[in-house]
């Protein structure tokens, strides 16, 4: 039975990775434990494991005094002098104890114990060898399925994705192998829980780093990522090599490399776009393949206004705003993106004083622009049956609008840029022939000097000959 108790314990140790001595101390533990309850928490026992005949000996300490008034703790010197010939008064006698004494109960809490110690052990090994492994990615198989959460077999142990770091549009079954990204390890008084996700934007980055060596090797950087998990997703790359081109090096010979990440993702639409420090150019580049034709900064608030072709404008946008939410996320700046008829309508001041004074939408003001309805005063006059239903109601607020506050706000004159433009002409014109002018008397002057100058020279040459 002993030997048999040590084949167990080295089976247990090679099949959960847990270390002999872990084993050895929670059998000890679980059995003074027993004993202690079958026999009272007073009595002082010690319990040892013989490595080699694999035998649990348990010894009870009592100490020797004159008169026994606890045999629990307590032993008298007569007895004491039998089992040790050389004892005295106050020494600390052991005797070997019956582990058959133990009843059916006992016994049952020892192996609870036991079972205890052993999963608080095997949570501690399954704790050390993940804890410094968060942000990697791993292979699994689907188990099980558990309240949602999806049950992935890393081999040594289970981990854990909840529906949170599920793809939506992903279905698993089981024996699917999976790839996962660590977001945490975390240690629990009832388990070790290794928590995966498929939704994580480091999930993506790290895909790109397995799939292509050159950012392995630190020659192209991922600068940002963008997920939609999915559906779409958004990568900023730059390279430190002049020669090498880092959207080509993730994209691959013909697709090869992005198109193995887009296997793993089930189909997830993934663009790879240029990074630049020119948040100009950055955001010229996010909004591919939408084109841009102005674009306009503000550092302070970290916010860009994008201008496009009306005809590009959904493409820029994307469908339910995904292609501009994604380079936002991509950027961290707010992007407003503007088609080139709604840019040119708002440097009008009745457009804006049609969407300050009567609270209606740049996308009524444009329709209204676009019936010829260009202030507050045609507005108040427009037939009902030519606007659109959600415009009709700002015919009365117009008219109201104008009625309280004057008929000054019914047209507010427009500078005429032709004009300003001619007479910044006309003044840049009349600077230069003033200028000319100057020349030519500067000119005029000198040529009068030189006229002097050389009637005097022809004088002096007369009196030399004369003289």
């Amino acid at each position: 039975m002993d030997l048999e108790l040590k084949r167990i314990i080295d089976q247990v140790s090679r099949e959960k990775g847990l270390e002999r001595q872990v084993l050895i101390s929670a059998l000890k533990e679980a059995v003074a434990s027993a004993v202690k309850k079958r026999f009272g928490p007073k009595m002082d026992i010690e319990v040892n494991y013989n490595e080699n005949t694999g035998e649990l000996e348990v010894y009870q300490f009592r100490v020797v005094v004159p008169e026994v008034k606890d045999p629990v703790t307590e032993i008298s010197l007569e007895e004491a002098k039998k089992l040790d010939p050389e004892s005295e008064i106050g020494d600390s006698i052991g005797t070997k104890m019956d582990m058959d004494k133990l009843g059916r109960i006992e016994a049952q809490s020892a192996r609870q114990i036991i079972i205890q110690k052993m999963k608080s052990a095997e949570m501690d090994v399954i704790y050390d060898e993940f804890k410094d492994r968060e942000g990697e990615v791993v292979n699994g198989i689907v188990q099980r399925f558990e309240r949602g959460n999806v049950i992935i077999n890393l081999g040594g142990t289970e981990a854990i994705l909840p529906p949170s770091e599920q793809i939506p549009t992903e279905s698993y079954r089981r024996g699917d192998r999976l790839r996962a990204y660590i977001v945490e390890v975390k240690k629990t008084q009832r388990d070790t829980q290794i928590i995966l996700s498929r939704t994580h934007p480091e999930f993506l980055k790290r895909l790109f780093e397995i799939e292509v060596p050159e950012i392995a090797e630190g020659i192209v950087q991922i600068m940002g990522v963008a997920r939609e998990p999915g559906s779409r997703s958004k990568i900023a790359v730059s390279s430190s090599d002049i020669d090498v081109d880092p959207v080509g090096a993730c994209v691959g010979m013909r697709g090869s490399r992005v198109q193995a990440i887009v296997q793993e993702l089930r189909g997830e639409k993934i663009d790879i776009v240029p990074w630049s420090p020119d948040p100009a150019k950055y955001v010229y580049n996010a909004l591919a393949p939408a084109e841009c034709t102005q674009v306009t900064v503000d550092e302070a608030n970290e916010s860009l206004e994008v201008i496009v072709p009306d005809d590009q404008l959904s493409l820029a946008i994307g469908r339910q705003g995904q292609n501009v939410r994604l380079a936002a996320k991509l950027m961290g700046w707010k992007i407003d993106v503007k088609s080139e008829t709604r840019y040119k309508n708002s440097q009008d001041p009745n457009y804006q004083a049609m969407l300050k004074y009567l609270g209606m939408t740049e996308s009524i003001a444009d329709h209204l622009f676009k019936k010829g309805i260009r202030s507050i005063g045609d507005l108040a006059k427009a037939d009902p049956e030519e606007l659109r239903k959600d415009a009709i109601p700002f015919i009365e607020e117009a008219k109201k609008f104008l009625e309280e506050n004057g008929p000054e706000y019914a047209y507010i004159p427009v500078e005429d840029q032709e004009a300003e433009d001619k007479a910044e002409r006309e003044a840049l014109q009349s600077e230069v022939g003033q200028e000319n002018i100057e020349e030519e008397q500067e000119q005029s002057q000198g040529a009068s000097k030189d006229e002097e100058t050389d009637e005097g020279n022809e004088g002096q040459k007369a009196v030399e000959a004369n003289g």
